[in-house]
């Protein structure tokens, strides 16, 4: 399977164009927000290609990119949201709007199953079986062509996964909790960044 990779520096072209339904994936040096850098942000429009930016770490001055994560016209696929969003808005200080999650999606509609990593519904749903081994690797230097491959392939599949999800959900008669959990996202990812980790809805 060949995959058109394309890294950019610092931000996307001026003349890009990716469509309104994009898959979006980020990469940092950790999960905590505050301590660990958003260093790469991956998209592909769901034609085995994957526009990998690397921030300018010094700045975060990336205008193209906010344009597009901030528009709320353009659907963003993401595979665990919740930390992609809130890296976003802490260090590229942008909202991103219109957001699908198929982390989300698989937790309401795959309840037969106790596992959701994004390898998991790739190999079921795409019968490929990726693998994980930069999942943790240095993402701050200079990249690695395994390493490009990485960032690939969280989002090139995000398209035919979410759509395999909303049939589920559909048939299972749980749409109407997906949509309702996705509005509520931006505040899960506001309580984050407030430091309230924990469940405010537990006793």
């Amino acid at each position: 399977m060949n995959i058109d990779i394309k890294l950019h520096k610092h931000d996307l072209p001026d003349d890009i164009k990716l469509g309104n339904l994009i898959a979006v994936d980020g990469e940092f040096m950790g999960l905590n927000v505050k301590r660990d850098p958003l260093c790469l942000i991956q998209i592909s429009t769901g034609n085995l290609d994957a526009h990998i930016v690397q921030l300018d770490r010094s700045k975060y001055e990336a205008p193209n990119l906010v344009k597009i994560l901030s528009n709320h016209s353009i659907t963003k696929i993401f595979h665990y949201a919740r930390a992609d969003i809130a890296h976003i808005k802490h260090y590229l200080k942008t909202d991103t709007n219109n957001i699908l999650d198929t982390k989300i999606a698989s937790k309401l509609a795959r309840s037969y199953s106790d596992s959701h990593s994004l390898k998991v519904l790739i190999k079921e749903f795409i019968n490929i079986d990726i693998s994980k081994q930069f999942q943790s690797s240095d993402f701050g230097g200079e990249l690695t062509s395994a390493q490009l491959k990485y960032c690939a392939n969280d989002v090139i599949y995000l398209h035919q996964i979410h759509d395999q999800l909303i049939k589920i959900l559909e048939r299972e008669k749980r749409i109407g909790l997906y949509k309702s959990c996705l509005e509520f996202l931006k505040t899960r990812v506001d309580l984050d960044l407030a430091l309230f980790k924990d469940d405010i809805w537990a006793h």
